[in-house]
């Protein structure tokens, strides 16, 4: 579980070394000239990109660090420690990096199998997550976490930008962290975003059986700088933007878009969910609770449409309603 607080644990690795490598790159860039734009250029990158680089955000491919060494005439030495780093250090923690990029992404795809991902959860529930994960962290340490949190979710509230795609295992949205109430107000938030176009939002029903991922994924695309994917176990985070491995995790994605049930049975099954939680709450007996969900589903048309084609069309529609608002 990746703690917002940006500070590696114990069993995360440094970042000295890449941090090194960035003010390397920057040094010798300055010296040659050059500014990032124009290194960019000759590598066939952008200036962002580079940038990205110097300040250790992100990890050139080996190619890319050939490129520079030829331009900066520096004896293959940013490819010799590109290799050297990559190859000793595969399972750094990266939150620091990858709640960077989050800000600048064009597109975030995620998978979550376990819980509500963290751009997406209400102060209550982040704080029963962290709770759960930390049963004796000091209760400011427990605060300062949910407030990290809470901060990155400026994205959500920009109209046009990036693309949300959350995928919910349906486990996420039926077990109940917190309590009743903590769900019901969580699920409503789910349900508002949803409807207001903030995201699109899918579920992989328990039906399906095996998922085609098995840990949380994030993908995020930028509009001048290749695709990442980071992957997230109990005490590590994984930052890939090797493309064989993105593309992998991509194909994954896109296997799990394809059996999740459509956006809007999606938002229909968390609103019923919802409705259960908050007659949990108000004490109704259990069999009055599964009234909405039996209602739900006898209803004619109600039934989820598979099938990446049906989550095209509802996107193409939620894009067009958000740069709709932006220009009134």
């Amino acid at each position: 579980m990746a703690k917002d607080s940006g500070r590696a644990g114990k069993y995360g690795q440094s970042k000295v070394g890449w941090e090194f490598f960035g003010s390397e790159l920057k040094r010798r860039r300055e010296a040659a000239g050059l500014t990032q734009q124009e290194l960019g250029r000759r590598v066939f990158c952008s200036g962002t990109y580079i940038g990205q680089f110097e300040t250790g955000v992100r990890k050139p491919q080996h190619d890319v660090a050939e490129r520079i060494d030829a331009e900066l005439e520096t004896d293959g030495f940013f490819a010799r420690m590109c290799k050297e780093l990559i190859d000793n250090a595969p399972f750094d923690n990266h939150f620091v990096g990858v709640a960077y990029l989050e800000g600048l992404a064009a597109s975030i795809l995620a998978y979550a199998p376990f819980f509500v991902p963290g751009l997406l959860q209400t102060e209550a529930y982040a704080r029963a997550v962290f709770k759960a994960g930390f049963p004796l962290e000091p209760n400011e340490n427990i605060d300062a976490w949910v407030d990290a949190r809470l901060a990155r979710q400026h994205i959500v509230k920009q109209p046009t930008k990036p693309l949300l795609w959350v995928i919910l295992d349906e486990s996420a949205i039926r077990r109940p962290i917190g309590g009743a109430e903590v769900m019901r107000e969580q699920l409503t938030h789910l349900a508002m975003l949803a409807r207001e176009r903030r995201i699109v939002l899918q579920v992989m029903p328990i039906s399906v059986g095996a998922p085609a991922l098995g840990a949380m994924l994030k993908l995020m695309t930028f509009d001048d700088a290749p695709p990442v994917a980071y992957t997230e176990g109990a005490v590590s985070g994984r930052l890939m933007d090797d493309p064989a491995m993105v593309a992998i995790c991509q194909r994954s994605y896109d296997l799990l878009r394809a059996d999740a049930m459509s956006p809007d049975a999606s938002l229909a099954l968390i609103q019923s969910v919802a409705e259960e939680f908050a007659d949990e709450q108000c004490g109704a007996r259990p069999e009055q609770r599964h009234v909405a969900q039996e209602r739900l589903q006898q209803r004619p048309g109600r039934r989820p449409r598979r099938g990446r084609r049906v989550a095209q069309e509802f996107v193409q529609q939620w894009w067009s309603g958000r740069r709709g608002r932006r220009l009134r």
